[in-house]
C-alpha cells in the first residue's frame, strides 16, 4: 500500500485523556500535517472529545495512532479498534499492554535473559532505609504505568523516598517502581518495519531527561550517528530489537537503553506509540538514514493492521 487513495479515509487518533494529552496534541498536529502533504485524506480525531463509534460511521478506514500514555498505548484503545476491525498502526493488543506496564515488561526481559536495572515495586508502609540500602543510592523512582518521565524522580537520600513514592503512586494514580540508577550515557533505538534506526545518544542538562527536557526546551543534545563503534553500535541495536520482539512489539517504536561505566548495556523501557513532535526522536533517527517526517509518516500507516 504506497498510493495516497489507497488509505482512504483516515483518522489521527491524538489528544486522548492521559497526562500526556498535550505532547500527543502535537504529535497528532505533525503527523495530520505530514499526511495531509502526501495526498492522503487524513483527518484530526480526538477519542476525549469523540465516540471511537464514530469512526466506523464515518467511513474511516485505517487509523494512526499518534496517542501517548494510558488509553492510547496501553492496549484498550487497540482492542477496541480490532472489535470494530480498522486497521490501526503501531504494536497490537498484547504488546501494547505489556509494553506500558514497566514492571510487567522488566519481569519479561529478565525472564528472557536480557539486562535490565535491579528494581522493587513500592508500597506505603515500606522501610525506606531498606529500600535503599537494597538498590543503592542514587536510585529512580517512578510510576508503573505512565511516559514522557512523567512522576519521575532521582533520589539522592533515603528521607527523599516517601515524597517520590507519594508523587509516583498518589498523583498518577499508579504502582511506584524504584530502580537502579544507572550512572552512563543514555540511548535510544527507534524501530521501523523489523528494523533497527541508527542510535542516538542523548545529552541532557544535569543529566535531567524529563518532561521539559523532552519537549519543550532546545538545551538537550540529540547526537547522531551516536559516536559508538559500529560493531558496539550494531551489538546494542541487536538487542533493542530482541527487547522490543520479547515483550509482543511490532511495526514501529522506541526502546531506551543505557551504558553503565563498563559499557554494559541496561534497558529500560519501551515506547509503543513514540513521540512525533519536532523534538521527537524516532524522526531524528529516521531523517539519518534519508526518510524524510513525511515519508516516514505514510511508512508507519503503511503498516497498519487488525490482528
Amino acid at each position: 500500500m504506497n498510493a495516497a487513495a489507497d488509505f482512504g479515509k483516515v483518522a489521527v487518533l491524538l489528544g486522548g485523556r492521559s497526562a500526556e494529552r498535550e505532547v500527543s496534541l502535537m504529535s497528532g498536529k505533525g503527523v495530520l500535517k505530514a499526511l495531509q502533504s502526501r495526498g492522503v485524506d487524513a483527518h484530526a480525531f480526538d477519542p476525549a472529545e469523540r465516540d471511537l463509534g464514530d469512526l466506523k460511521r464515518e467511513g474511516f478506514a485505517h487509523c494512526f495512532i499518534a496517542l501517548h500514555g494510558r488509553g492510547g498505548e496501553d492496549g484498550t484503545l487497540q482492542g477496541a479498534l480490532e472489535m470494530l476491525a480498522i486497521p490501526y498502526t503501531g504494536s497490537g493488543v498484547l504488546g501494547s499492554a505489556i509494553a506500558m506496564d514497566k514492571w510487567r515488561t522488566k519481569m519479561i526481559w529478565l525472564a528472557g535473559g536480557l539486562p535490565t536495572p535491579r528494581y522493587r515495586i513500592l508500597a506505603a508502609g515500606d522501610d525506606w532505609n531498606a529500600v535503599a540500602r537494597d538498590l543503592g543510592l542514587p536510585l529512580i523512582v517512578k510510576p508503573v504505568n505512565e511516559g514522557s518521565t512523567l512522576g519521575l524522580t532521582k533520589v539522592t537520600a533515603a528521607t527523599q523516598l516517601p515524597a517520590a513514592y507519594e508523587l509516583a503512586a498518589n498523583k498518577y494514580h499508579d504502582l511506584a517502581l524504584a530502580e537502579q540508577f544507572i550512572d552512563g550515557p543514555e540511548y535510544t533505538a527507534g524501530v521501523l518495519e523489523d528494523a533497527v534506526l541508527p542510535l542516538i545518544r542523548i545529552e541532557a542538562p544535569q543529566g535531567n531527561y524529563d518532561y521539559q527536557n523532552k519537549y519543550f526546551t532546545d538545551d538537550t543534545k540529540y547526537i547522531c550517528p551516536c559516536g559508538l563503534e559500529a560493531q558496539k553500535e550494531e551489538a546494542l541495536k541487536a538487542l533493542a530489537l530482541a527487547a522490543f520482539r520479547l515483550v509482543g512489539c511490532a511495526g514501529w517504536g522506541r526502546i531506551d537503553l543505557m551504558l553503565d561505566a563498563k559499557g554494559d548495556p541496561w534497558l529500560l523501557e519501551v515506547n509503543t506509540s513514540p513521540g512525533m513532535t519536532g523534538h521527537s526522536l524516532v524522526p531524528m533517527a529516521a531523517r539519518a538514514v534519508g526518510i524524510s517526517y513525511e515519508d516516514l509518516c505514510v511508512r508507519i500507516l503503511g503498516g497498519s493492521h487488525v490482528g
